[in-house]
């Protein structure tokens, strides 16, 4: 393991303890796999990973539970249209954070995460508040061409 990604999880850990919580031998596992994920992973790739790295397959409903942990303690971030998980690319920073947001390729797959600043959000809110809508998560998932797919699509069509 690299000293980068040992700082990181070191990290994750004060922050659980922070939180009244503790980062497990089995949390930290599942999290060291999402840092080292190339792209967001479901429970099932997960699960896979796992075995290959630690020759041992956890239930899916452990992972399940773990990675919902992950998510509540802002340490990994759930990709509701595609049902997939990603590691907080923010866990070793010390400033405040803007609200993550998503950009998704639709072509590759990659999965950029940016940040909305608050007052965006609260623009949002109420332009939504007009209409009588009330909003329930604050994340968004933008999909559509990543810049080497899009760049990859203007040179075909040249």
């Amino acid at each position: 393991m690299t000293d980068q990604k040992q700082a990181i999880l070191d990290k994750a850990s004060a922050h659980c303890q922070q939180l009244g919580e503790r980062l497990t031998p089995k949390r930290e596992r599942l999290l060291d796999l999402l840092l080292a994920a190339d792209g967001p992973k479901s429970a099932y790739d997960l699960i896979s990973d796992h075995q290959a790295a630690y020759g041992e397959a956890p239930a899916a409903m452990s992972v399940y539970r773990m990675l919902n942990f992950l998510v509540d303690a802002g340490l990994a971030h759930k990709l509701a249209t595609t049902n997939q998980f990603l590691a907080c690319s923010h866990i070793s920073c010390e400033h405040d954070h803007e609200i993550p947001q998503f950009l998704i390729c639709d072509q590759c797959q990659a999965v950029e995460e940016v940040g909305m600043q608050r007052a965006l959000m609260t623009e949002l809110k109420a332009s939504a508040s007009q209409v009588g809508f009330q909003m329930g998560s604050q994340q968004l998932e933008v999909h559509g061409l990543c810049a080497r797919c899009a760049q990859a699509a203007s040179v075909a069509d040249s």
